[in-house]
């Protein structure tokens, strides 16, 4: 969970993958479509090798049942590429609701 300067909280699921699958576990995809209305996010970080260049992948919740089932092949909302805009990020997460329109 996080807080932007507004105080607004934020819940992201953090998961790291070499691969393509994403393990969510039945707990965590029930809880991020029961919650897709608010402002919870799948943010996943791939790579392959140490020495490879990592990527970042951020999902809304709403999409939490497609990253189950074909991992970071479903479209993402954000796509980065190392080295990573932390900033475009946060402004992807928030405010959520200027994201999402």
């Amino acid at each position: 969970m996080i807080a932007d300067e507004s105080g607004n909280y934020h819940m992201v699921e953090l998961k790291f993958i070499i691969g393509n699958a994403v393990n969510l576990s039945p707990h965590q995809v029930s809880w991020l479509t029961r919650h897709q209305h608010t402002s919870a996010w799948i943010l996943i970080k791939k790579q392959k090798t140490e020495l490879s260049k990592s990527e970042l992948f951020l999902y809304p919740a709403r999409d939490a049942i497609e990253v189950k089932i074909t991992g970071v092949k479903t479209e993402p909302f954000l796509h980065l590429i190392q080295p990573f805009n932390w900033s475009e990020v946060f402004q992807k997460i928030s405010p959520y609701v200027d994201n999402l329109a």
